[in-house]
């Protein structure tokens, strides 16, 4: 948070984003700010770090859509909507 002069140290990112950066607990617990700046340090619960019910549903719904069988695709659709053979008239340029 530049503009309102903040570090915000805590768990990873689950997210890109384009201003934070990951940083092991070595370096985490060391990080150094500005002269005016504030550090606010969200601490981890080692405790209650495992996956949630959500979590584990969530995991679980992927693994079922990733193991979903496509339906056969027919060629000659280009994707469209409308089916076109694989042979085509091309104007004559000449």
């Amino acid at each position: 948070m530049y503009a309102e002069s903040t570090a915000v140290v805590g768990p990873l990112a689950t997210f890109s984003e384009p201003h934070s950066y990951d940083l092991c607990e070595f370096h985490g617990e060391r990080l150094t700010v500005p002269r005016g700046w504030e550090v606010v340090r969200h601490e981890i619960d080692l405790e209650d770090s495992g996956p949630t019910g959500d979590d584990l549903l969530a995991l679980a719904d992927a693994v079922r859509e990733a193991a979903r069988p496509e339906p056969p695709r027919n060629p000659a659709d280009d994707g469209s909507g409308t089916r076109r053979g694989h042979l085509r008239v091309l104007p004559d340029i000449t």
